[in-house]
């Protein structure tokens, strides 16, 4: 149960005015989990993976922060195409290669103007996958440039920005464990240090087993 989990966490983390051409800052999510897995109660997903996530970006490089009591942080180095996701009960950080999909999108539909969050009107990418069913929720003005991702295979990433290219202010994920609903609650656009996006001095790292 606690390779599942944790499997799910980290697919997970890798699987928003008018600001400039890319967006660079902040996006603050509020999570919320529906279990469908009857050995985990909805408030035991949201606990241990975090109802609150702090996002940020810049360039090709973005850092995931979640107040769970498992789920820790998550920080995708673009040069290195590996996303590292610390967790509360080990001092390792243990990274996925970006290249390795791990799920398959069999099937893709855009559609316009479905939903409004935070006043801004967002469009709909939904991927269906042989792990469930990815939707996702984005309105052009936080821009991504999808070529700097082209290699993020991991979590579906490069599958949504390549028909989005832009960020999700809203995304429903729906596979055999939990229902998760993530909702923007407040973006900050602003010059973020690339120290950011640099794991922490002296950490140990490993290539996640899950």
């Amino acid at each position: 149960m606690k390779k599942t989990v944790l499997s799910i966490a980290f697919s997970l983390l890798a699987i928003i005015t008018t600001f400039g051409q890319n967006f660079e800052g902040k996006i603050f999510y509020s999570n919320t989990y529906k279990s469908k897995n009857p050995q985990m109660t909805d408030q035991q997903w949201t606990s241990i993976m975090g109802s609150k996530q702090e996002y940020l970006i810049k360039g090709g490089n973005y850092k995931s922060i979640a107040n769970g009591t498992l789920v820790q942080w998550q920080l995708y180095i673009n040069g290195d195409n590996k996303l590292y996701n610390k967790i509360s009960n080990s001092e390792t950080a243990f990274w996925n290669d970006g290249s390795l999909q791990g799920d398959e999108v069999l099937k893709v539909e855009l559609n316009k103007n479905v939903t409004e969050v935070l006043g801004y009107k967002c469009d709909e990418v939904i991927l269906t996958c042989i792990s469930g069913v990815q939707k996702y929720y984005f309105n052009s003005k936080l821009a991504v440039d999808a070529k700097l991702f082209a290699n993020h295979k991991f979590g579906n990433w490069f599958d949504y920005l390549s028909k989005s290219n832009s960020l999700p202010l809203k995304s429903i994920i729906d596979n055999a464990q939990f229902t998760l609903e993530s909702v923007a609650t407040e973006i900050k656009s602003l010059k973020l240090d690339d120290k950011e996006f640099e794991l922490p001095a002296g950490i140990k790292t490993d290539k996640s087993p899950y």
